[in-house]
């Protein structure tokens, strides 16, 4: 009890950081930023869209935490192709001047190039084994993500970021994503009814009961602080286990049980679409920036 006390005495004594001067526009309650889009949930968590964030006040709390931040990314079989691409915009446009560990499993390690890495970006080349069926692959990274959290990633990181191989960031992803648990609404269904959306209806551990959902989440890029993933992760696969067992496997896959466990953990914060925007998809006018798109992938390679 008495170390109790100490403590709790101690915190008192602390004075939490002064963040320093800085010129904005003053924000006003009558004038919103964004009148043509919903930013905040009936569960009080901000939807992210440029207008509704100032950067420069976000990086200098973030830097006062001295915080690290992991990206996992999955490059096996022929998506070693897009390794290059994604570590360049990578490197260029996420969460830059800041410390971010890139954790990359691939099957072909002997195959990755020498990378130029950002001053404060490490990349470590991690070997997994391949599957042959590509869904195999996508259900695995689940497990995989929780093993490692538990082995390194919970000792060498504060948050913890999943993101497809096979895209390129064209803008800034900054401090503004982080958040305990985060979802990125789809660009395929952010406008779609809740009877519309994929949602898994069988039998799966997935499956969604009808009248019920929220938004429609993207298994290419999720994240929040290390627990938070792990817990995340270790349901998915607990969930995608079960389904194997009885022989049944979700439409969406992965994709199909984050959603299950993003309906019932709810996400403290949410990527708007322009965070993951598909590159088929013509842009509309709420859309006013892409900061990461999917590559165009060519079948024949």
């Amino acid at each position: 009890m008495s170390k109790i006390i100490a403590d709790t005495q101690a915190n008192l004594n602390e004075t939490s950081p002064m963040l320093p001067r800085i010129l904005y526009p003053q924000p006003l309650l009558t004038k919103p930023r964004r009148r043509d889009v919903l930013v905040l949930t009936p569960w009080l968590a901000p939807i992210v869209w440029e207008g509704t964030f100032n950067r420069d006040i976000l990086n200098v709390q973030y830097m006062q935490n001295k915080l690290v931040t992991g990206v996992v990314t999955f490059a096996v079989k022929k998506y070693v192709q897009f390794i290059e691409g994604f570590m360049s915009s990578a490197n260029k446009y996420f969460l830059a001047g800041h410390k971010v560990n890139f954790y990359l499993f691939t099957d072909k390690p002997e195959q990755i190039s020498h990378l130029q890495m950002a001053p404060k970006n490490h990349l470590f080349v991690i070997p997994v084994q391949n599957y042959s069926r590509w869904q195999d692959i996508s259900m695995s990274r689940m497990d995989i993500i929780s093993r490692y959290i538990r082995s390194h990633f919970q000792y060498d990181v504060d948050y913890l970021y999943s993101i497809d191989i096979d895209v390129q960031l064209f803008e800034h992803i900054g401090v503004e994503i982080i958040d305990t648990l985060v979802g990125t609404i789809s660009s395929w269904q952010y406008n779609a009814c809740r009877e519309c959306k994929p949602y898994e209806t069988a039998e799966s551990q997935a499956a969604i009961p009808k009248g019920e959902g929220d938004f429609y989440y993207t298994a290419s890029f999720y994240r929040g602080s290390v627990a938070e993933v792990y817990k995340l992760t270790r349901a998915c696969f607990k969930g995608i286990m079960e389904d194997r067992k009885n022989g049944i496997e979700a439409k969406r896959h992965d994709e199909s049980h984050l959603n299950k466990y993003l309906l019932y953990h709810k996400p403290t914060c949410l990527l708007s679409p322009e965070y993951y925007w598909e590159e088929e998809l013509s842009q509309p006018r709420i859309i006013q920036v892409k900061r990461m798109c999917s590559v165009h992938k060519d079948s024949k390679k």
